[in-house]
């Protein structure tokens, strides 16, 4: 049986060595094509030569050189800058994963999409931000999109896909973050350090800070409501601690169907790599007996303010979805850097989409646009906050 052709979009990032660690473990059946990364040039090389890749590409553009020599010798062709990005997202691949966190990943994912194959999707980030024109190219070139996210993967696997008419409710569990207990008082003290250690996910800083705030879950939802054909007023999100129900799927005649799962991102990784199909991984395995319980609590919105903006923006469509992502970008990138404080980033977020309203994009041009736009109007907002 000759071997799957496959590329990640973000090899050295929590997602992609996860990914790595499946298609290692299963040499003999993948064939590696690209690997990408934004600055790691070591890991990417070490991930590179261990796989063979053919091509290796790193986003900053100032690292190519550097990329080059660690290369050196190999036979692996490399380059360097955003092009570079794209054009290893365009190459001939069966299955891509894209995992580039945030805005910088729309442009490989579209790229990957093009080419008609299955697209693993952990860049939730590109489908909140330009979901129609992403789907719209999705159908013209034939392309399968696979959510990885654990909430996505859980419904996709519960989903009725044949009559979505009988799904009644989807329901999104959240675990709730590391400060789902905490005061108002205590979490206006909350240092990056603290927010970055998500109870039970191992995340990069960006995604963990979103999982803190809650942003997390309302981009996901906005990402499910374009993945999910049933309507936004048919999705809740439930804070569920143990992380142990990633999400279900309610149908007309009462039954909850839910997918159950250690939290370890390798289980999401794993179905969508061998899809239609299934592969062993090494997740531990679930043990409800020694888990004991199962909690469940509905959001705070006043701690939490985050979710509100989300569903918002997804009721409000348009522009209003690129706008939400790109503002909590900046604040993230603001607060992991120590400028505004953890719930100045819900309230830059709120201020932007009420200065900025410009047109729906049509295009990705337009996307990028309105992204830019959005990124000016948060820094003048957080230059506003420090006056």
């Amino acid at each position: 049986m000759s071997r799957r052709t496959i590329s990640i979009l973000g090899a050295t990032g929590s997602i992609g060595t996860s990914t790595l660690d499946l298609v290692e473990r299963n040499s003999d059946l993948h064939e590696v094509v690209a690997l990408t990364a934004n600055s790691d040039v070591a890991g990417l090389a070490d991930a590179a030569r261990r796989t063979g890749a053919r091509f290796a590409a790193i986003g900053d553009a100032a690292l190519g050189d550097a990329l080059a020599e660690a290369l050196s010798g190999s036979g692996i062709a490399c380059g360097a800058g955003e092009g570079a990005l794209v054009d290893a997202a365009a190459m001939d691949a069966d299955w891509t994963m894209a995992s580039i966190v945030g805005i910088a990943g729309l442009a490989p994912t579209m790229a990957a999409i093009r080419r008609g194959r299955t697209v693993a999707l952990a860049n939730k980030e590109s489908l909140v931000s330009a979901g129609p024109v992403m789907l719209a190219a999705t159908r013209e070139s034939g392309a399968r999109l696979l959510p990885v996210d654990s909430e996505h993967n859980a419904i996709f696997q519960c989903f009725d896909h044949e009559d979505p008419s009988r799904v009644s409710k989807i329901i999104l569990t959240a675990s709730g973050g590391p400060f789902r207990t905490m005061s108002l008082a205590d979490m206006a003290r909350v240092t990056p350090a603290q927010a970055v250690r998500h109870p039970n996910w191992s995340m990069g800083a960006k995604i963990s800070v979103d999982s803190a705030t809650l942003m997390n879950k309302g981009l996901e939802l906005i990402e499910a409501h374009h993945l999910f054909p049933v309507g936004a007023d048919r999705f809740e999100i439930l804070v569920h601690p143990q992380s142990v129900i990633h999400s279900m799927v309610e149908y007309i005649d009462g039954s909850v169907l839910a997918q159950l799962g250690t939290p370890d991102m390798r289980t999401p990784i794993g179905h969508t790599l061998a899809w239609p199909a299934r592969m062993e991984t090494p997740s531990p395995r679930l043990d409800l007996a020694a888990i004991a319980r199962l909690d469940f609590e509905a959001p705070d919105p006043v701690r939490f303010p985050a979710l509100d903006l989300a569903r918002e923006a997804l009721e409000a469509g348009g522009a209003r979805p690129a706008i939400l992502n790109a503002a909590n970008e900046v604040a993230v990138a603001a607060f992991l850097a120590g400028r505004i404080g953890f719930l100045d980033i819900a309230f830059i977020v709120g201020k932007v989409l009420d200065r900025y309203d410009p047109p729906a994009p049509l295009a990705i041009e337009d996307v990028f646009a309105i992204d830019s736009g959005s990124r000016a109007t948060a820094w003048q907002m957080m230059e506003a906050l420090a006056a």
